[in-house]
């Protein structure tokens, strides 16, 4: 399976604190703003989603359509293919996403411990 960007998006208390913290790291905001209290932060090819106020848990995050830079790719698995691929395999999602729509949608699964995975296409 293609399942494009990954990042990992963080619930975090103060996003300024965060994105401070981030920066001293070597992060640069990418996308987002303050005044929504969001910030996609990245380093090379590694994102990090600040969050605040928007989700209690931190969540593992797929964009698929997307590289790392949040471009479009040419080939890539669309999201609702992904989620009948890993509903075969008996991974149900929490979430889902209208398998008879195209274009922007997404879903949630959970792993073994608890973690929530977001496949999150914006294409």
């Amino acid at each position: 399976m293609k399942l494009g960007a990954f990042s990992i998006s963080l619930s975090v208390k103060d996003i300024e604190v965060s994105k401070a913290f981030y920066e001293n790291l070597g992060f640069h905001a990418f996308a987002g703003n303050l005044e929504s209290k969001y910030l996609i932060m990245k380093n090379e090819e590694t994102l990090i989603g600040l969050f605040q106020g928007m989700f209690e848990n931190n969540i593992l995050t797929f964009n698929p359509g997307w590289d790392s830079n949040a471009h479009p790719l040419e080939n890539f698995d669309d999201v609702r293919d992904i989620q009948k691929a890993l509903k075969s395999k008996n991974i149900i999602p929490q979430y889902e996403a209208d398998e008879t729509t195209s274009g922007p949608a997404s879903f949630v699964v959970t792993d073994p411990d608890g973690n929530a995975i977001l496949f999150d296409q914006h294409r």
